[in-house]
């Protein structure tokens, strides 16, 4: 079923026409030469690059699709859950000996009480002996336990190479890095971009779909994000955000963003323009009077431009698949 399900979209997407004016803006709609110009202002300021393959006739050969490759991702998205009842979670603790008064002991109130003190004993320790009762350490005393201690210890081999088996391994304590190669594609139907991921593990072994799972929020796993055929090649099958929400969110963000980046340039303008004002307002030095001189009308403000969509859709995408760090713009 799911696979006459993908052939009924690429049938779909073949038989879509391709999107000519420019939308993105209006509807967070891109059309082909504009994701292209978008990739190339990507590519030029963090990285990856253009591959050419199973070629679509609306891109140019050599830019069919982005990689990036490497991408790191250090834990699961499970680690990151983190719900208001983690956040309520108290307990009252009592510091005091058996013996003592409920006034006589101090209450504490630990918060955040299901998040790693669950598994701590907080209970008083049994009879503590008086200072004056424990014995003074003498010096023969610390001679033979540093006899004892050294006649514990193996013999250094003769050859000074430390056998493997007396090294002892700190078993669970090193950080299982996995690794993402990210691509994006044009999808015709949506006229949006659709990212791909295909995860392996620190052995470079690929990932299974339940093991790419665990980088996906649980809010996208299974929903949003799915195993699909990568369009661009007969055989290999990718992790895919499925773009159908794409455009209506990328509207909202752009129309955020675009607000911002058309006051900055209004300021800018508005400053630029006083400058003007200054140098064609001058008085005649012959009369006195003033000369007034007409100003040519202010230009219109530009706003977002396209090349920044790309930039846009990543950081949108990293909230998807928040452990990947697919978002390399971050401080751009």
């Amino acid at each position: 079923m799911h696979a006459i399900q993908q052939q009924l979209f690429a049938v779909r997407e073949y038989l879509s026409p391709v999107l000519k004016e420019s939308k993105f803006k209006e509807h967070g709609r891109i059309t082909p030469e504009e994701f292209v110009a978008a990739g190339d202002f990507l590519t030029y300021k963090f990285g990856g690059g253009w591959r050419s393959s199973k070629a679509r006739e609306y891109l140019p050969s050599d830019k069919q699709y982005l990689v990036t490759r490497g991408v790191p991702c250090l834990r699961r998205a499970t680690a990151l859950a983190y719900t208001d009842a983690d956040e309520d979670a108290e307990r009252l603790l009592s510091f005091g000996d058996s013996f003592s008064s409920p006034d006589e002991k101090d209450e504490w109130v630990e918060t955040h009480a299901a998040t790693g003190m669950a598994g701590l004993s907080l209970d008083t320790p049994g009879d503590i002996p008086d200072i004056d009762d424990i014995p003074d350490m003498e010096e023969d005393d610390l001679e033979a336990g540093d006899e004892a201690t050294a006649s514990s210890k193996p013999p250094a081999p003769a050859s000074g190479v430390i056998d493997a088996s007396q090294v002892e391994v700190a078993k669970g304590n090193l950080l299982q890095v996995r690794t993402y190669d990210v691509m994006i594609t044009y999808d015709k139907y949506y006229q949006t971009p659709r990212i791909w991921l295909l995860g392996y593990d620190e052995n470079r072994t690929p990932l299974t779909p339940a093991q790419i799972f665990q980088d996906v929020s649980a809010d996208h796993a299974l929903k949003t994000v799915t195993i699909e055929a990568f369009p661009h090649s007969t055989s290999l099958q990718a992790a895919s955000v499925h773009p159908c929400k794409h455009a209506s969110v990328m509207k909202k963000v752009i129309e955020r963003m675009n607000s911002s980046v058309v006051a900055e340039q209004l300021a800018q303008q508005k400053a630029s323009s006083k400058d003007k004002k200054k140098w064609f307002s001058r008085k005649s030095s012959s009369t006195g009077k003033e000369l007034k001189v007409e100003h040519p009308e202010e230009e219109e403000v530009e706003g977002m431009r396209v090349d920044f969509y790309l930039v846009v859709f990543l950081k949108f995408i990293a909230s998807i698949v928040p452990t990947i760090e697919v978002d390399s713009t971050a401080s751009f």
